[in-house]
Parts: C-alpha cells; structure tokens; sequence
C-alpha cells in the first residue's frame, strides 16, 4: 500500500515529521516502512529552506526501493534549464524568468556544482507519471491522449533523453501532451476580459478543473487553484476549453501541483490533490491509500 506525500519545495524538516507520523523509520540514509511504501508526486526543488537535503532524502528512498517519485514541472524546468543539446546550446535560453524562480535551488548546490549536475541526470531518470493498474500518480492532470503521446515518444525508454527534449521544443503535440501532464490544464481568457491579482498583475490565464466538462459553466466554477478572483457569468461555448472529463468509475488519480491553500483536497469520489500549498501554509500533505476505489478524507494526512 502507498502514501502518497505532495509538493516538498525543500520542506525537508517538515518531510522527516510527515515519515516518522505514518511510521517510517530510518535505514541507512532512507525510511522504511515493513508493509507500505512513499510515492512522492513531483515539485520537489525550489522555495523551500532545505532543498538539497530534501532531494537526498527523496532520492535516496527512490533507490532503496522506499518510494517511487514522479517529475514536476520545477523539475522539467531545471532540467531544460541546465542541459546542453547535441550542438551545446541549452533547451532554455538562459532568461532571467526562467532563472529567477530557481535562485534558491541554486545558492544551496554553490559549494557542489558535480552533485548538482548528478541531479539534473538524476531527474531524467523519473517519469511523467505512474499508472499502477488500480492506482495513478501525476503532477498535474490525468489525459490517456497526452500519456500515450509521451510513451511513443520515449520509445521505450528508462530516461529522458536529448532527442526527447528536442521534441518537446519542437513539436506541437507533444509540448501539449507534456505540459498539460505535468502543469494541468489552463484556459487562455479573451483578449477583451481583464483580469488582474492582489497585486495588480494581469493574468491571462487560469488553471481549471480538467475532470470535468466545461458546459454551462462560468469563469469562476471553471477555475482551481488560482489565487485571483474569475468573473462569475458563463462562458461563451465558442471559447470554451477542451476537456476530457475523469469520470468516478476509472481509478484513483492523485496529483499536486495546485498550491490549495483552501479548499477542499478531495475534488471528486477518485481524485485527490496533496498539495496544501506547503510554502504559504506551511503544511506537508499526505494521502494514505489501501487500495479503496473511494476515497475518505479520513485518509488525509497534514503536518
């Protein structure tokens, strides 16, 4: 049976109490625990206090057989960040939006550029996502479309390679597939609706709810995880997004990514969100499965 612990961003203090409160106990330089095992759902660098030590730990769970984990898009990124094509150009162009929200990542690995270069290498060996039969983990949302795109295009396998990243630059189809995998799905707004944050920003997009149809709904009961208020009318069908909805019948999906410091955790009978927004609430979140097709929100674990 799994645990399935949400976006980390560096809480490594706040990861040791969440292992030790479900019962893993230190082996070596991981935690075990003799009848359940960790899946970790991605977003693991950045923000946080103690991202170096939080991979470590993750990795080393990984390797000891303690824990599965999955990659987020802060993942994605550095990994598009820091890699060298074929010709010896990076996949990101080294822009200050891409390199600001990975500043404190990268004091932390300073003093040790080679362990940072392993975990670059390290990153390329997770998947996109898990699909454990009765059982699904990914970081942003759940598409069988985009998985099947991201398969063929792995071509069997183990680890990200070059001409995978060049792909995901490069073409249409698989940039969608991998985005909306791991980012979850956004709605661009019409160029004639305005809308800005609590600090004055416009935004031109928001996250949605991707389980379910988008018929009939206004901007703000189409929206999820935005910190920023949607106008509550309907949208017009001519603009409406395209959504696959996860009907309550299929298996669970747990996934991150949302930052839900509010709201409810569990969004439908087979869907849950671990991420409680663990750099604004403080609060690690955790989801203890036993193999229940419903899920209880007894299961929910927060520290």
């Amino acid at each position: 049976m799994y645990d399935i612990i949400g976006d980390i961003h560096g809480y490594h203090s706040l990861l040791l109490k969440m292992l030790k409160k479900m019962g893993y106990e230190k082996k070596g330089l991981s935690y075990h625990h003799p009848e359940r095992k960790v899946i970790f759902t991605g977003d693991y660098i950045n923000r946080g206090p103690q991202i170096k030590d939080s991979v470590r730990l993750i990795r080393n769970m990984v390797e000891q057989g303690d824990a599965q984990a999955i990659l987020g898009n802060h993942e994605l990124n550095a990994i598009l960040y820091f890699t060298l094509d074929k010709s010896g150009k990076y996949f990101y162009k080294h822009l200050a939006r891409y390199k600001l929200p990975m500043m404190k990542t990268l004091n932390e690995y300073a003093s040790e550029p080679e362990e940072w270069k392993e975990t670059i290498r390290w990153f390329r060996t997770l998947p996109f996502f898990l699909d454990l039969g009765t059982l699904r983990i990914v970081h942003g949302s759940w598409n069988d479309e985009h998985i099947e795109t991201i398969l063929r295009f792995m071509n069997g396998e183990q680890k990200i390679k070059k001409s995978f990243l060049k792909a995901y630059i490069q073409i249409p189809l698989l940039n969608k597939a991998v985005n909306e995998i791991i980012r979850g799905l956004e709605f661009n707004l019409p160029k004639d609706l305005i809308i800005k944050d609590q600090k004055g920003i416009s935004r031109r997009s928001f996250r949605i709810r991707w389980w379910e149809s988008t018929g009939r709904k206004t901007f703000s009961d189409l929206s999820f995880g935005n910190r920023f208020l949607l106008p509550a009318y309907t949208i017009p069908p001519e603009i409406l997004p395209e959504v696959r909805p996860y009907p309550v019948g299929l298996p669970p999906v747990f996934f991150g990514h949302y930052c839900l410091e509010k709201g409810h955790l569990l969004v439908q009978d087979n869907l849950c969100c671990v991420d409680r927004c663990v750099t604004r609430s403080q609060t690690l979140t955790a989801y203890r499965w036993s193999g229940e097709k419903k899920l209880d929100p007894g299961n929910m674990v927060y520290i």
